[in-house]
C-alpha cells in the first residue's frame, strides 16, 4: 500500500477517559479482530494493566479502513498510558506520529493531564482530532466541554466529534476524520533506511524485539543493520506489524508501525530512541527528537533471599529492555545484604516495577524508603550529587544543599480551593497562581518539593476532592532547602536501612513515626531497647522497648525479704551488663514490615 493511504496517529487523554476502550471499538469497526477475538481492554495485554484499570505500555496496532471515498487506508495506531509517571511513553509514541485523538470525558471535562499531554502533542507539531467521549451518559454536559476545549486548549469546539467508546457511537466519524485531517507520513528523497525505535519487549526464544516506526527506505528479513548509538551490526531474521498479534511480512516500508527482530541477546544492545539504518548504505545522521530519561526517585530493591540476587539481576536486565525509563546499580547495605539502587520516574512507576518483579519473574523483594536526587555544595568550592542517605556528607563540609522542585497544575472544584492550599503549604509548597476553568473548577499552578509530593499526595488530593481532583507536574529545577540525614538508632547503633534525607523541620514528625513504627516490630529482649532517631548528634525523637521479666523470686516461699531484695539487685546487675555487650537481634522481616509500610 502506497505511503499516501498510510495514517500514524495515537490517542491521548487523561487516565481513564476512555482510550483503550475506543481502541478496541476501532479495531472492532476495520474487522482487524474478530467478534470471537475481542475482550475488553484488548490492548492492556499485562494482568497489572486490567487490574488497576490504566495503560502502562504503549501498544501499537496496525488497521486497514475502507473510507467513504471508496479507498483502502492503513491506519497505524500507537495507544498510549495516561498516568504522569508515564509521560515519557506518551512522548515515544506521539514522535511516531504525524496526527493525535485528543479525548475528552463529556462527563468530567478538561483535566491537568489532558493539557500536559496536549502540549506533548503540540510540540511534535501534531494534527489534534478533539473527540468527546462518553455522551451516553446522564453527567456529559458535551456544551460546557466544547467550551472548555476553545477556553483552555484553544482547539475550535466545531472541530470536536461527539461519540461513546462504549456504545460505539460516532466511531465511524472518528476514522473518517483521520482519513481526512491527518496527513500521510513524509519519506525522506534519499530513500536511505531510518527507523526510529520507540519500544522494544524481551522474548525468551527470540531475544530482543524492537518496535520501531519507517522513515524512509525499506527493512526486510536478511537484511543487515545497525544501530546508532552501539554502532553494531546486525541481521534481520524477522519483520512484520501488529494485528494486535505479531504478524510477519516480507517488508516494512516508510511509514510502517511494525517490529523488527535481529539477533540481539541482552539489554545493553537495544537502546530506546535509537536510530535504525541499513549497514550498506547508512543514513549520515540518527533522527532528532529523542532525550535520554532521567529518572526523578531513588530506592534500593533487595532479595527477600540473598541467594535470588543473581536472578533479581537478570529479571530487572530484561524489565529494563521493555522499560528505557528504569535504570539500576548494585549496592550493598549491612542490614539488607546485596541488592540494587533503582531509579523510577515516580512513585507509580516504582510499584509498577516491584509488581512486575513479582509477576513475571516470582522474585519476592523489599524496597527502601524512596529518595530523590539531591545537588550539594561543599565548603572547598567542589560539587556532587547523591540520591542515597548513606553517601550523605559530613554536615560541616557542606555549603549547600538543593532539592529538585517541581511545578505542579492541579485542577479541583472551587469549595476545596482552601483545603488544597492547605495540603500544598503543609507539603512545603506555595501557590503560584489559581485560575478559573469554569463556574465549577479552578486551577491551581504550585511550586512543590518533588520529596513532598512522591508518596501520598495524590492519595490525600483524591480523598480531599472525593475523587474530582487531578494533578499534573513537570520538573522545574533545584532550590536550596535544609536538609538533613536522619538516622535510626537501636541500642545506640544506626541502622542504615532505616535512615532518610528529611527537611530539618519535619525530621522530629518522622522520628517519631519510624521509632513507633520500629518498636512494634522488633521483638522484646532481655534488657530495655531504646529506638532513637538522631539527626547529626542530637536526638530527635525516641521510643523504648521494655524488657522481658523473669521471676526470679519465684522460688522463695518464705523467710527474710532481703533474700528477695538480694535476687533483684543480682538481676538488675547482670540487666546493666547485659545491656552494655548486650546485642539487639533485628528479624529480617522487622525490616519488611517496615519498609512495605514506609510511606
Amino acid at each position: 500500500m502506497s505511503t499516501e493511504l498510510t495514517r500514524n496517529f495515537s490517542i491521548i487523554a487523561h487516565i481513564d477517559h476512555g482510550k483503550t476502550t475506543l481502541s478496541d471499538r476501532l479495531m472492532e469497526a476495520t474487522s482487524t479482530i474478530t467478534e470471537r477475538e475481542s475482550s475488553a481492554q484488548l490492548l492492556d495485554a499485562m494482568d497489572l494493566e486490567r487490574e488497576k484499570g490504566i495503560t502502562i505500555k504503549s501498544h501499537p496496532v496496525a488497521m486497514e479502513y475502507l473510507a467513504r471515498d471508496g479507498k483502502t487506508y492503513k491506519l497505524n495506531l500507537l495507544d498510549t498510558p495516561g498516568h504522569v509517571d508515564f509521560s515519557y511513553e506518551v512522548a515515544r509514541s506521539l514522535a511516531a506520529c504525524e496526527g493525535a485523538i485528543l479525548m475528552v470525558d463529556a462527563a468530567q471535562g478538561v483535566e491537568a493531564q489532558t493539557v500536559a499531554n496536549l502540549h506533548l502533542a503540540h510540540a511534535q507539531n501534531l494534527v489534534i482530532i478533539p473527540v468527546l467521549n462518553k455522551i451516553d451518559l446522564p453527567a456529559a454536559d458535551v456544551a460546557k466541554c466544547k467550551k472548555q476545549l476553545e477556553d483552555i486548549l484553544a482547539i475550535p469546539a466545531e472541530d470536536a466529534i461527539p461519540a461513546s467508546a462504549k456504545a460505539g457511537i460516532g466511531i465511524e466519524d472518528i476514522l473518517e476524520a483521520i482519513v481526512s485531517r491527518v496527513p500521510p507520513p513524509q519519506e525522506n528523497p534519499d530513500r536511505l533506511l531510518r527507523c526510529s525505535v520507540f519500544d522494544s519487549i524481551y522474548d525468551t526464544y527470540r531475544g530482543v524485539v524492537s518496535y520501531v516506526r519507517v522513515f524512509s527506505g525499506t527493512v526486510k528479513k536478511g537484511q543487515k543493520v545497525k544501530l546508532f548509538a552501539t554502532h553494531k551490526t546486525y541481521e534481520v531474521k524477522e519483520v512484520g506489524v501488529f494485528t494486535p498479534k505479531m504478524t510477519p511480512r516480507d517488508v516494512l516500508v516508510a511509514g510502517d508501525v511494525g517490529y523488527v527482530i535481529a539477533n540481539m541477546k541482552s539489554a545493553d544492545e537495544a537502546k530506546i530512541g535509537d536510530t535504525l539504518t541499513d549497514h550498506v548504505h547508512p543514513c549520515a545522521e540518527p533522527l532528532p527528537g529523542y532525550k535520554e530519561i532521567q529518572p526523578m526517585v531513588f530506592s534500593g530493591i533487595y532479595p527477600v533471599d540473598a541467594s535470588d540476587y543473581e536472578a533479581l539481576k537478570t529479571a530487572m536486565g530484561k524489565l529494563q529492555i521493555n522499560d528505557a525509563a528504569f535504570t539500576f546499580t548494585t549496592e550493598s547495605s549491612t542490614a539488607l545484604g546485596f541488592g540494587f539502587r533503582c531509579g523510577f520516574l515516580g512513585l507509580l512507576h516504582m510499584e509498577i516495577i516491584q509488581e512486575r518483579l513479582r509477576r513475571e519473574f516470582n522474585m519476592d523483594v523489599i524496597s527502601t524508603y524512596p529518595s530523590v536526587i539531591y545537588q550539594i555544595s561543599h565548603t572547598d568550592g567542589s560539587e556532587s550529587i547523591i540520591d542515597n542517605p548513606t553517601y550523605f556528607p559530613e554536615t560541616q563540609t557542606i555549603a549547600e544543599i538543593r532539592e529538585p522542585v517541581v511545578k505542579v497544575y492541579i485542577m479541583v472544584p472551587g469549595e476545596y480551593i482552601g483545603d488544597m492550599m492547605q495540603l500544598v503549604m503543609e507539603k512545603r509548597g506555595e501557590v503560584s497562581n489559581t485560575e478559573t476553568i469554569d463556574d465549577l473548577r479552578v486551577m491551581l499552578s504550585c511550586v512543590l518539593p518533588l520529596s513532598e509530593i512522591l508518596v501520598d499526595f495524590n492519595d490525600r488530593l483524591k480523598s480531599m476532592t472525593r475523587g474530582y481532583g487531578s494533578m499534573d507536574y513537570e520538573h522545574s529545577g533545584y532550590r536550596a532547602a535544609k536538609m538533613v540525614k536522619m538516622d535510626m538508632l537501636i541500642a545506640g547503633d544506626p541502622v542504615e536501612a532505616f535512615s532518610t534525607i528529611v527537611h530539618r523541620d519535619k525530621a522530629e514528625a518522622y522520628g517519631r513515626l519510624l521509632a513507633s513504627k520500629l518498636k512494634d516490630v522488633i521483638p522484646q529482649h532481655l534488657f530495655v531497647v531504646a529506638i532513637q532517631a538522631a539527626v547529626g548528634g542530637k536526638i530527635v525523637a525516641r521510643e523504648s522497648i521494655s524488657a522481658m521479666r523473669k521471676n526470679v523470686t519465684a522460688k522463695c516461699y518464705g523467710g527474710d525479704i532481703t533474700r528477695k531484695r538480694k535476687l533483684l539487685e543480682k538481676q538488675k546487675e547482670g540487666k546493666k551488663k547485659m545491656k552494655m555487650f548486650g546485642k539487639v537481634n533485628i528479624p529480617q522481616d522487622a525490616f519488611i514490615r517496615v519498609l512495605k509500610s514506609g510511606d
